[in-house]
């Protein structure tokens, strides 16, 4: 993507289900789970590079034993330096003690980080300072071992100050005024009431302190606690906990906007954000490897039983379809033909752009996540140029001469790589004139190539602020001299902010948003935008189930394609010589290409949850206001 947007977050859950001497007995080390986490977090360091945490959690230790483990890192690499800590604390161990080498038992005594249980997450610092204290899992401590609760997430609330209130009103005084520490908060509250009131009716039943513990493991109902503490969530989730007797849960928000995957077999219980990290990690079929339901938990307890149960009632499927566009590793097998079907959904119009003219056209590609979609956009120029290359010589009939079905035949799509990103160029400087002229070498062309008669089309997975294309990919691409510049995006228009976890919060940074505005100008009707925000400001103090999104007023005067048009010009270099064309997927062929994913709220402003309207009224608030905050 041309355009750098820090998606949400990754999340690994692992519990073991048989004893760790059957791991080091059948794999060769008791450490079997640990080294499962570093691969699946390995696997999933698309989702979040800026932090890292892991935790583990070590079944029925005796007291006086330390039970818990946590290691959370926001180093240059941040996983590779975790698991660096890891190795460098556990191989001290086995120099301070060799008898631990080959003693299951004292290892699992001794040593941190080995144990049953394990979490693991990738961030981006999308909210809030991206400093240690920012990074999951997050750890609520407590003397009993069934009130400890560790907790990350893949998600965004937009009714934090909702939630915030509510703990205030149970009488709690929340450490930060953050959605992780409300979350958990809310969770631990209804936690500690369950084991509260499993205790006084163990202890009534005539069983002492030592005897209730195993008991309250035993009857303790995470389904119970979840929906008490899932009722009045609004956002996108993929929520995972270990509670500290050995209880493990993933919960998925009721619109399966965040996504969910999980394996089990007789030997272990996994949990992750993409499907082909426990394919790839655990050497299991595309079909063994299920998707949580949407308001769905799976549960695993502390005896090893794995249950799924519905916490939230389900709303409609809205999976967000930017997991399907960029977000989500390729390897997946699904998200393969859909990134191939986006491009060859789009290949019509960029035939009619560059009026059928194949042979004077060169295809080509942001690199690196773009190539699955230009594969499918090459294989549909490649089907239209046959249809083409049959009828010349069906026109022909026997007239044609063995010279001319050849060079009839000789024909071929013109691919090459011509962008090249510079991935260790920096822009160390901040005074803008020295930094745009940094940018505009982030990306190096292929010359020799490109003739003056030649159309160039590139296609790219999106565009958000259009920046990188303005500053740098446009003007690089024009000293090639084509005699045209055909940027093709295979997601449709972005015109709102997300909130459910894509740093995309504010409007006015939106390049759609943009030509609106200046469409709006052009055709007299810029006041408009005062009458979107008086209706905006008229629906502050509304419950959010009958706040509307009004902001659909800002494109509704235009066409797809007067939009697109404007954006060309806006993000059209200055003394550019090339004629600049930008085509966007249509909303249409999107669903067409993802149709088990539809949340399509950043194109269409169609948020599935009712926070989603308020929170982008807020974000028009602001760019009216000049304010800078964010909107949730």
């Amino acid at each position: 993507m041309s355009d750098s947007i820090k998606h949400e977050c990754g999340i690994a859950v692992l519990r073991l289900l048989k004893p760790l001497e059957f791991y080091k007995e059948k794999y060769g080390t008791a450490f079997y789970g640990v080294n499962k986490m570093y691969l699946m977090m390995e696997k999933q360091h698309n989702r979040g590079q800026d932090g890292a945490g892991f935790a583990s959690i070590k079944l029925d230790t005796k007291p006086g034993e330390r039970y818990i483990s946590r290691v959370r890192s926001i180093a240059q690499q941040p996983i590779q330096d975790i698991f660096a800590q890891i190795n460098d604390r556990v191989n001290k161990e086995f120099i301070a003690h060799p008898e631990y080498a080959d003693d299951v038992a004292l290892q699992k005594k001794h040593i941190p980080y080995i144990g049953e249980v394990f979490l693991g997450h990738v961030r981006y610092g999308t909210f809030g300072k991206n400093s240690v204290e920012s990074v999951h899992p997050f750890l609520r401590q407590n003397n009993w071992m069934h009130r400890n609760l560790i907790m990350a997430g893949n998600f965004n609330m937009t009714n934090v100050k909702e939630l915030f209130a509510n703990l205030i009103r149970l009488g709690q005084h929340p450490k930060e005024y953050t959605d992780t520490i409300t979350i958990m908060e809310k969770i631990g509250h209804f936690l500690d009431d369950a084991v509260s009131k499993i205790y006084k009716d163990v202890k009534k039943e005539g069983y002492n302190k030592n005897e209730a513990s195993p008991l309250i493991a035993e009857r303790l109902n995470v389904a119970k606690i979840l929906r008490k503490a899932a009722k009045n969530w609004d956002g996108g989730y993929a929520m995972a906990g270990l509670i500290g007797h050995g209880d493990s849960f993933v919960l998925r928000d009721p619109a399966g906007i965040r996504p969910t995957y999980y394996y089990k077999d007789d030997e272990i219980v996994v949990i992750a954000s993409e499907r082909p990290v426990i394919q790839t990690v655990f050497n299991v079929k595309f079909e063994d490897v299920q998707e949580l339901e949407p308001g769905h938990a799976i549960i695993t307890k502390k005896s090893g039983k794995v249950v799924i149960k519905k916490i939230l009632e389900p709303l409609e499927r809205k999976a967000c379809s930017f997991e399907r566009i960029y977000f989500s590793r390729g390897s997946d097998a699904e998200i393969y033909q859909e990134r191939k079907m986006l491009g060859k959904l789009l290949m019509p119009k960029v035939l009619e752009a560059i009026d059928n003219d194949t042979k004077n056209t060169v295809f080509s590609y942001i690199p690196n996540t773009a190539e699955t979609s230009f594969f499918g956009m090459i294989e549909t120029a490649e089907a239209a140029l046959n249809k083409k290359k049959t009828a010349a010589i069906l026109k022909g009939q026997r007239s044609l001469s063995a010279e001319k079905v050849t060079d009839v035949l000789s024909e071929r799509i013109r691919v090459e790589k011509i962008a090249i990103k510079d991935v260790k160029l920096r822009t160390f400087i901040t005074e803008d004139s020295s930094r745009d002229d940094l940018v505009a070498h982030v990306y190096d062309v292929t010359y020799g190539v490109i003739k003056p008669n030649d159309n160039l089309v590139i296609i790219d997975d999106s565009i958000v602020r259009g920046t990188t294309l303005k500053k740098s990919i446009l003007k690089i691409l024009d000293r090639l001299n084509p005699k045209k510049i055909v940027v093709v995006s295979s997601a449709p228009q972005i015109r709102y902010p997300d909130c459910y976890g894509i740093d995309m919060a504010n409007l006015e940074s939106l390049v759609a948003f943009r030509a609106a505005l200046e469409l709006l100008k052009e055709a007299n009707k810029y006041h408009i935008v005062k009458e979107v925000y008086d209706k905006c400001i008229e629906q502050t103090e509304l419950e959010d189930v009958y706040v509307q999104n009004f902001v659909k007023e800002i494109y509704d005067p235009f066409t797809d394609e007067q939009i697109s048009d404007k954006i060309g010009e806006l993000l059209s270099p200055d003394n550019i010589k090339a004629e600049v064309k930008i085509i966007f997927q249509s909303v249409e062929n999107l669903h067409k290409a993802c149709p088990e994913h539809l949340g399509d709220w950043y194109f269409t402003g169609n948020y599935p949850t009712v926070g989603g309207n308020r929170v982008v009224n807020r974000a028009f608030i602001n760019f009216y206001e000049g304010n800078k905050e964010r909107a949730y």
